[in-house]
């Protein structure tokens, strides 16, 4: 059985947004779509029918998701949709939804009101906990976002799609989050640019030039290593390799500028509670107007 795209719904821009984008990431994996609304005082279709004050959270609902069905299956024909209220809070409902996912798909802010889905806390707490990737989308993200502007200069979705662009350390475990950006590459057919951030340990104290250039060649070389695997295993993703001293979290935003997509790495979270995603993720998720992919390791 195939695995859905998921997308959390409320509505709001943001995830007005994140379905168009989950739609159209759906039809490159060739995956049917997921709408999720969840709301855990949603009441049952037959409780106070006749209750103004429960009327309408009912009626909010399924405009919602038949809006966004309507939406989508007109923009996008050949895509299967579904769509589901569930009468949860949204982060248990959305957690428990990509635990069958091939990947969940959410706005990065919501309505933030008492009926919203997604407000940021919500959502970043999501993205930490879930066992499958995540992405998180803004308002007024579109089909030319992920492509080049043509000779013009103007947007265009008839032009080659931006590199994904994915932050990589060379001392953690990544096969996941390799395995996720080289394929989101390939389904892409656009380049991978590889980030990865260098620096100086505190400990060596201040090199001269040439104890600096021996650490960056060992930086290169960890890295080069890192990925041969992964080039051959998909020959036809163009990969380009980029260093940059300094903190990962200060440069890799700037480093991921102008990516259709960023791809980052978190830790699997065992708390309970929490929205710590790691300072890389954090800042990626702050600062980078464009769809994060959050893809957990041990």
């Amino acid at each position: 059985m195939l695995k859905p795209v998921v997308v959390g719904l409320d509505g709001s821009p943001e995830s007005v947004a994140a379905a168009d984008w989950a739609a159209r990431e759906a039809l490159r994996r060739g995956l049917p779509l997921r709408l999720v609304h969840a709301w855990e005082g949603l009441p049952a279709d037959d409780a106070g029918a006749d209750l103004p004050e429960l009327r309408a959270p009912q009626y909010h609902a399924r405009r919602v998701l038949r809006t966004a069905v309507e939406r989508l299956s007109a923009r996008y024909p050949q895509l299967y949709v579904a769509a589901e209220q569930v009468r949860l809070r949204p982060g248990p409902a959305l957690l428990a939804e990509a635990r069958t996912a091939e990947l969940l798909v959410i706005g990065g802010q919501g309505l933030g009101s008492v009926g919203g889905l997604m407000t940021g806390s919500v959502a970043l707490a999501t993205a930490a906990h879930a066992e499958r990737p995540v992405v998180l989308v803004r308002a007024g993200e579109d089909a030319t976002h992920e492509h080049l502007p043509d000779a013009s200069g103007k947007a265009s979705t008839h032009t080659p799609c931006r590199d994904v662009a994915v932050a990589v350390d060379t001392g953690t475990a990544c096969d996941g989050l390799l395995d996720f950006a080289f394929h989101a590459a390939e389904l892409r057919r656009a380049p991978l640019r590889v980030v990865h951030a260098w620096h100086v340990p505190l400990s060596r104290g201040l090199p001269d030039a040439a104890g600096r250039a021996w650490i960056k060649e060992e930086a290169e070389n960890g890295l080069t290593a890192l990925l041969e695997p992964w080039r051959a295993k998909f020959p036809s993703v163009y990969v380009r390799e980029t260093l940059h001293e300094g903190r990962a979290a200060h440069v890799l935003v700037r480093a991921a500028d102008g990516a259709g997509l960023v791809v980052v790495g978190r830790r699997r979270r065992r708390a309970a509670v929490g929205s710590h995603t790691g300072p890389v993720a954090h800042a990626l998720l702050h600062h980078v107007r464009r769809p994060v992919a959050l893809v957990p390791h041990d």
